[in-house]
């Protein structure tokens, strides 16, 4: 079955160059024109239900948090990309606070774009590095980071439940070791592991996502 991606744009030209550059691929594209570039208006427009959205955010940054408001409130398990003129902590820590699983420039699309989708799509992130860590650092550094334990999942073994929490600490393997008394080698084993289970490439991608899972968290 095709991976359903919605594009959403105020721009005409915008969404037909992101319709281009996805129209050969294995996706079924809804590209919907929004009609206003109003948050209020975005937070109360009706959007298609996919399991991708990527999102123009050309528009007042208020509008686009709106859109993204909009967007989980209906569909709570959707992935977001936001497409933006450029990408720094300013205009990004909002957006992933929010539940944006990935941010690309609009110079990035035409080559990370289709990339993007799928593994966005299975749970991981398509974050710049530079922003991701700064952001991650950000969540260690505030007093609910200590929360995060919270989400994790209960088919984790005890070993890895106890390796996570390490992780959310911000301790490194070697740190991880001497706590746990094990090895370097089986802790980097068990930090794979966790990796594979929830689909992410990294582990600042893992600290984010249990932050994002938390704070969705009734």
């Amino acid at each position: 079955m095709p991976l359903k991606v919605c594009l959403l744009s105020a721009h005409a030209f915008v969404l037909s160059e992101m319709d281009r550059v996805l129209r050969n691929s294995a996706f079924e594209l809804i590209p919907l024109q929004l009609k206003s570039a109003l948050g209020h208006d975005l937070r109360d427009i009706q959007v298609p239900e996919a399991l991708v959205y990527v999102v123009d955010a050309n528009i007042e940054p208020s509008a686009t948090r709106a859109l993204l408001f909009n967007i989980l409130s209906h569909y709570a398990d959707a992935r977001i990309i936001v497409v933006a003129e450029q990408i720094d902590s300013e205009k990004s820590y909002p957006l992933l606070q929010m539940g944006a699983r990935g941010l690309l420039t609009y110079a990035e699309v035409h080559e990370q774009l289709p990339a993007a989708l799928p593994l966005v799509a299975n749970g991981g992130f398509w974050v710049p590095r530079a922003v991701l860590t700064g952001f991650v650092e950000l969540i260690l550094g505030e007093e609910y980071s200590r929360n995060l334990m919270a989400i994790s999942s209960a088919n984790l073994s005890l070993r890895e439940h106890e390796v996570l929490g390490s992780l959310l600490e911000n301790l490194s393997n070697s740190k991880i070791g001497s706590k746990l008394n094990v090895t370097e080698r089986t802790v980097k084993f068990h930090v794979s592991n966790l990796l594979n289970k929830f689909g992410v490439r990294r582990r600042a991608d893992l600290i984010l996502l249990c932050y994002q899972k938390q704070r969705a968290a009734p």
